[in-house]
Order: structure tokens, then C-alpha cells, then sequence
């Protein structure tokens, strides 16, 4: 009877163990011969670094620092949008209501913060600059929207993302806050859940497909964007402070898609031009998962890219 009981026990735990984890991270391999080359391309970083590549066609993997916690800067962007969908599809929300802007909403001068009072927009607006060109007051109006920190926490938790948190305007995480910022993440769980909305799992297809769409627009493509093919479709989101710099990319790849995420901490170099060395190790990476990905590919980069560059604040 006591072996059965346990036996049963076992599976329960297991089971639980299984709708605990993203679902996209199941029966992976190490992708020994690439980590290798992106431990290399570290190698003498001045800041701390945790890399995760997911091959979504060969479902082989890196590793490194995967599940460490580092701030999310504007990345948190994404769980927002997750948080403010789910608020949709339960029919508290309508994603082409027409918003009023109040001057007390004023978070910085970005598009969104520069509207002024009694302001009218359209939700989906809000949510396309929040992700497209990263508007903080925008994106601060989205969390509230969605029930604040507390309620895409929940989400989060509720869909098996236990390092990923929203800290900022969030009761009970301001120690958190003091520590990681806007919000909290690890590589892995970054990637994970652009994959999972990739591939229609996050609230419903439809509400992934949307989402989705909505994270193929990216203005700051200065870092592994830029060393991509310029035909070759992406979805991104990346974040930037003083001592951070961080990037989540999925690739749709002519041999396969796949998806990454590096971020960056305690970072020696806080500059803010295209020569950072968190922006360049974020360059690097890209280039070097494009190529690894591509051997055939020629495309290069066109001389003087760098000048095209858009240097900003968050």
C-alpha cells in the first residue's frame, strides 16, 4: 500500500512538475559545438552574462547562466502585453477601445507622454509603441491597464514562468525593485515565452498571433538586428539601462527558426553609443548564431551600417 501511495505521489509530482514549465522547453539537447563558440565571444566580458539559444527545429539548446535572474529593463514590455491580453480575451478590456489621456499618466517625454491632456488614442496604439519603439508612459499605462504588477505576476506564475516578475508599481517586490529595476527575468524564460507566443500558446492563437505581429516591428534594431538579412523576419524586444543591456530574439531562419536571449549586469562600460561593449557583445552573438545558423549566407553587413545607429536613454 506505502509503495503504491508513493508510486502515485510520484506521478502527481511529476505531473506537476511538466504544467510548471513553459511548454516549449521540454526534451532539449546541449548544442555543445555552439556553446563553445558563445562562451568564446564572452570571454572577457566586464559584466556578467547569461546567454540561452533555443533551436525550435532541432530543439537543441545553449546554456549558459540560462536561469540566472538579471533586470529585464524594457523587456518587461512583454509580459505587459501577455498580462493585457488576458484582460482582453476575459472581456474586461477591448483592444480597439479609444483611450483619454490624462496628464497624470506623464511618465517621460516619449510619443505617449507627449499627448496632450484629454487626449484621445486607441488601445492598440499604445500597445504598438509600447513594443515597437518601447514608450515607457505607454507601457506604464498598459501595466495599470492590466491590473498592475500583481496580475501579470499572476499570469506569469499561472503559466509556469517562476523567474520572470514584474517589479515596479508592485506591493510586496520594491526590495526587487531595488535590486533588478522595472522587472526581473532570466535568458531563458525571456526566449521562452517570445517562443511561446510564437507558436500560439500564450492566452489563445489568436491573441498569440496578435501579439506576435505586434513584436515584429522593432525600431531599435541597432544590435542583433542589425546583423541579420534585413528580408529575414524577426521578433524582438530589447532592453537597455546604466549598468544592462539585454536582448530577446526569435529568427525565422531560412534552415530553421530559433529563438535567444542574452542580458547583461554589472556592467563596467554604462556609455550610451553604438560602441558600448553590451551592445556590441549583443552584435556579436547575433552575428555568430546567424552565421552558425546560415554557413551558406554571403549577406554582410553594409559598410557604415553603424552610422545609422539610434542612440538613446531608456
Amino acid at each position: 500500500m506505502k509503495t503504491r501511495f508513493f508510486f502515485t505521489l510520484l506521478i502527481l509530482l511529476n505531473i506537476f512538475h511538466i504544467h510548471a514549465q513553459p511548454s516549449t522547453v521540454q526534451n532539449t539537447k546541449t548544442d555543445k559545438k555552439l556553446t563553445a563558440k558563445i562562451q568564446e565571444a564572452i570571454k572577457g566580458f566586464r559584466g556578467d552574462v547569461g546567454v540561452y539559444v533555443h533551436n525550435l527545429k532541432t530543439n537543441k539548446i545553449v546554456e549558459i547562466n540560462a536561469d540566472t535572474l538579471f533586470p529585464t529593463a524594457s523587456m518587461i514590455k512583454v509580459p505587459i502585453q501577455c498580462g493585457l491580453f488576458d484582460k482582453i480575451a476575459q472581456g474586461e478590456l477591448r483592444y480597439n477601445s479609444i483611450l483619454t489621456y490624462k496628464d497624470s499618466l506623464h511618465y517621460d517625454d516619449g510619443i505617449v507622454g507627449s499627448l496632450k491632456d484629454g487626449a484621445k488614442i486607441p488601445l492598440s496604439e499604445v500597445v504598438m509603441l509600447m513594443e515597437t519603439v518601447s514608450d515607457n508612459t505607454g507601457s506604464l499605462w498598459c501595466q495599470a491597464l492590466a491590473g498592475g504588477g500583481k496580475s501579470i505576476n499572476e499570469w506569469l506564475d499561472k503559466n509556469g514562468f517562476t523567474a520572470t516578475r514584474m517589479n515596479s508599481r508592485t506591493p510586496g517586490r520594491e526590495a526587487n525593485r531595488t535590486r533588478y529595476g522595472w522587472g526581473q527575468t532570466s535568458p531563458r524564460e525571456m526566449a521562452e515565452l517570445i517562443a511561446m507566443i510564437r507558436r500560439g500558446r500564450a492566452i489563445s492563437p489568436d491573441a498569440s498571433d496578435r501579439m506576435y505581429r505586434n513584436l515584429c516591428r522593432q525600431y531599435w534594431d541597432g544590435e542583433g538586428l542589425s546583423q541579420l538579412p534585413p528580408d529575414i523576419k524577426t521578433a524582438c524586444k530589447n532592453g537597455a539601462v546604466n549598468r544592462s543591456r539585454s536582448e530577446a530574439v526569435l529568427v525565422h531562419a531560412p534552415h530553421g527558426e530559433y529563438v535567444y536571449c542574452i542580458i547583461t549586469k554589472n556592467n563596467i562600460d554604462e556609455s550610451w553609443t553604438s560602441k558600448n561593449e553590451g551592445y556590441t557583445l549583443l552584435r556579436t552573438i547575433g552575428k555568430l548564431l546567424w552565421n552558425y545558423y546560415e554557413p551558406n549566407s554571403k549577406w554582410q553587413p553594409p559598410v557604415n551600417f553603424e552610422k545609422w545607429y539610434q542612440e538613446a536613454v531608456e
